[in-house]
């Protein structure tokens, strides 16, 4: 039995597995991460506990207190140069994010051609992973609600926009909300072109705005809802 931990900088999000699906899940945010003792009660005492934390290491003690009387084996997952049919071509593998990883992992247990990994939170991260298993580079951009806002709190006049998507927009709050998302969609896409000529190549898109970046893009694309969670339960039960 495994337990797999993603601790985001929003959310944390939880998951138990038997090795074939998932049998309990959950969500609460990351400001109350305390609060995860009491899903903890319910999980099998020799679960197996992997954790993905980009939350820092507060976050990271918090987790490792809370779940120590009740798990042994606990282990936060770290990048490394391969795992799991995956190879880390970053510069210093080491320093690419656990939950990129975890994605990377859990996209290549999905899809045996080239894909382009995408996770929609805080931030957005764009991988590429080709039909060979390696990691090819992919960018960190500012998540759409982190652009709206950094418009709102840095210029005198814009607002936090609630407007809606337009293709040609003609008022000042669509004009922010659809220049936001154009600027997450064409960096998806402009990511995408690179593998978009080998055979069934797909997008997976993971996290809170995934289901916003989905409705507009234009290249071959799925929703998937544990990607990471997905990558760490592959991980934590692999050999």
């Amino acid at each position: 039995m495994i337990v797999a931990i993603d601790a985001g900088n929003s959310r944390i999000k939880w998951g138990v597995n038997d090795g074939n699906a998932w049998l309990d899940s959950g969500v609460l945010a990351t400001a109350d991460v305390a609060w995860l003792s009491e899903a903890a009660d319910e999980w099998p005492a020799n679960a197996r506990v992997a954790i993905c934390n980009v939350a820092g290491p507060e976050v990271a003690e918090s987790i490792s207190s809370l779940l120590a009387p009740r798990h042994a084996t606990i282990s936060f997952l770290r990048a490394r140069v391969a795992a799991c049919g995956v190879r880390n071509t970053y510069e210093r593998p080491e320093q690419l994010g656990a939950d990129r990883w975890a994605a990377l992992i859990g996209a290549r247990g999905m899809l045996a051609g080239a894909c382009l990994v995408v996770c929609a939170g805080t931030a957005t991260t764009i991988d590429l992973l080709d039909a060979t298993g390696v990691f090819r580079g992919g960018l960190i951009l500012p998540g759409f609600d982190l652009m709206r806002t950094a418009l709102a709190h840095n210029t005198a006049q814009l607002p936090l926009a609630e407007g809606v998507f337009r293709a040609e927009p003609r008022n000042t709050l669509d004009a922010i909300f659809s220049g936001c998302l154009q600027a997450q969609l064409g960096a998806v896409e402009r990511m995408f072109a690179g593998i978009a000529a080998e055979p069934d190549a797909r997008c997976l898109l993971t996290g809170g705005g995934a289901g916003s970046l989905a409705a507009h893009l234009k290249v071959p694309c799925q929703l998937v809802d544990n990607l990471i969670l997905n990558g760490l339960a592959r991980f934590a039960a692999s050999p």
